[in-house]
């Protein structure tokens, strides 16, 4: 059994390769794109409760190919991949929404980790660096795992911002600071625990890009200096312009009325 799953899951070599914009990863954010907006139309009379739930149900299974990964990438890779850890913002916001459907205290940030939630797993489906670094034929299960991953999480933070938008208040936006700024520390923790050299092993983190410039524009002495602050500045800057938009949307849909 282990064997025709190792076989199954194991990274395909040769032939096609997952590229970029290829036609496989068009073909990805084309049925995400479509999932979501099918899903606003159907939803958008339906009463509260339904929109809860059926977000409540993308979360779900954005969690459960988050564990399942951890069962599976043994069979798949013979070990486990330590990069996958909780410390990417994907990864993190992904366990927060997931607390934050039931529990007090997360829930009270619900919308706060959902928006950022949809900017990281969004620009991660447009630009799914991790997975074409391996160079893996786009029917490998780290391809689908990972696109499928990160596509219900931007579905998922869609539909909640797209239902709960009116909500949407600048004076509460010391919150989105300060998901930005807990999360920050959270992967410098785990850059800091995790990176270094043991006699022959050596490991190298770049965790939420608090470390090391992904485009090596900086010097790498210097990065780890500048790139939190940075990571800071954008995503809060972002989060900001969602805010505009959904404002427009909230104002221009209010005057048609």
């Amino acid at each position: 059994m282990y064997s025709f799953l190792h076989d199954l899951l194991a990274d395909k070599k040769g032939g096609e390769i997952f590229t970029c914009l290829g036609v496989w990863h068009i073909g990805y954010i084309l049925f995400f794109i479509a999932l979501a907006t099918v899903l606003f139309f159907i939803l958008k009379e339906k009463s509260a409760d339904v929109k809860r739930r059926v977000s409540k149900i993308f979360i779900c299974i954005a969690f459960g190919i988050y564990v399942a990964d951890y069962f599976l990438m043994p069979i798949a890779y013979g070990e486990i991949d330590i990069e996958t850890l909780p410390f990417h913002i994907c990864t993190a916001t992904c366990i927060l929404c997931f607390l934050s459907g039931g529990l007090g205290f997360f829930k009270s940030f619900k919308w706060h980790f959902a928006l950022l939630g949809f900017i990281s797993n969004l620009v991660y489906l447009l630009y799914p660096a991790g997975v074409m670094w391996h160079q893996v034929h786009p029917t490998s299960y780290r391809v689908i795992e990972t696109l499928c991953f990160h596509g219900v999480m931007a579905v998922y933070g869609f539909l909640t911002l797209a239902f709960d938008g009116q909500k949407v208040e600048f004076k509460n936006c010391y919150r989105d600071l300060i998901v930005i700024v807990c999360i920050t520390l959270w992967a410098m923790l785990g850059n800091f625990v995790y990176n270094g050299e043991v006699g022959e092993y050596s490991h190298f983190f770049n965790w939420f890009f608090v470390v090391r410039d992904p485009f090596y524009i900086l010097p790498q002495n210097i990065a780890p200096f500048i790139m939190p602050f940075f990571n800071v500045a954008l995503f809060f800057g972002v989060e900001m312009l969602v805010y505009v938009i959904i404002k427009w949307i909230c104002k221009s849909r209010d005057l048609k009325t």
